[in-house]
């Protein structure tokens, strides 16, 4: 199955809100994937979860307010929480969907290959003769 984009309607449930502006969501939402498939390309199954992680930064947050006072209340959120930007997580998890975030290995035998000797055999070569214990090559 390949990717389907989220809708407002999914950023609106992911955020927990009841009215979204849907022009906005859905602006971020594009912009969100057109950010995402800069580490992948196409985007997977499943990255619509990054791509709603991404959108939702982004539609509660788009000044980047770190700290805000509104009568007794303040709020301060972590620096670089709003904005479109993907975190090191978000990288990780779209490589990881797309099979490309583990270890591998690349085997550079041919699968023609013979496990005879290339080199040629010299049957002079080596000790004399006929070994004896106690006595050596003999």
């Amino acid at each position: 199955m390949a990717f389907v984009a989220p809708t407002a309607e999914e950023l609106a449930l992911y955020l927990d809100l009841t009215e979204i502006n849907g022009d906005r969501a859905e602006l971020l939402i594009t912009k969100a994937i057109s950010l995402a498939q800069t580490v992948v390309k196409p985007l997977p199954e499943g990255a619509d979860a990054v791509v709603l992680s991404v959108a939702g930064r982004a539609y509660v947050n788009p000044q980047q307010v770190s700290y805000e006072t509104i009568g007794p209340m303040s709020v301060q959120r972590p620096s670089g929480s709003g904005g479109l930007y993907l975190t090191k997580a978000d990288k990780t998890a779209l490589k990881s969907l797309a099979g490309r975030g583990g270890a591998f290995t690349v085997d550079p035998t041919p699968a023609t290959a013979d496990p005879s000797p290339t080199y040629p055999v010299d049957d002079d070569y080596g000790p004399p003769g006929d070994y004896e214990p106690g006595w050596g090559w003999v």
